[in-house]
């Protein structure tokens, strides 16, 4: 199973600017540019697309392990923090911060964190970057 994601670009990197869009169509040319990245301009980033992916991708992989484990969610609340900085000339993602707020009727503590772990480490998102990333140029 493939899904995509799809970006346009026009101009330079300061005063230029592009849209994104999913192959649903859920996202449909949100605006992107350098001050929705790195200012308060309104639109999107990739590092909030990631960060909304990843979030979505590991309350659905907990949601999993818990039923597994016979426990139903009421409720996840999930949020992902991809930290960005400046690393010499360009920018990397220096990690990314899961948290959970969860309402799971009969779970302890302990038994939550331990499928919750399991959740973080299996979800297709967490595992994507161990991922080898492949890449096709048209010029």
């Amino acid at each position: 199973m493939d899904r995509f994601g799809s970006a346009h670009w026009n101009g330079d990197i300061g005063h230029g600017h592009g849209t994104v869009s999913t192959q649903s169509g859920a996202v449909d040319q949100l605006r992107y540019a350098f001050l929705t990245r790195f200012g308060e301009q309104p639109g999107t980033n990739p590092e909030e697309l990631i960060g909304a992916a990843h979030a979505a991708c590991f309350a659905m992989a907990l949601s999993n392990a818990l039923t597994a484990a016979g426990f139903i969610p009421d409720s996840l609340d999930t949020k992902s923090i991809v930290t960005i900085e400046k690393d010499g000339p360009s920018f990397s993602i220096k990690g990314i911060h899961l948290s959970v707020s969860a309402a799971v009727p009969g779970i302890d503590r302990q038994s939550f964190l331990k499928i919750a772990e399991e959740a973080r480490v299996g979800c297709p998102v967490s595992r994507v970057f161990k991922a080898p990333i492949t890449f096709e140029v048209t010029f």
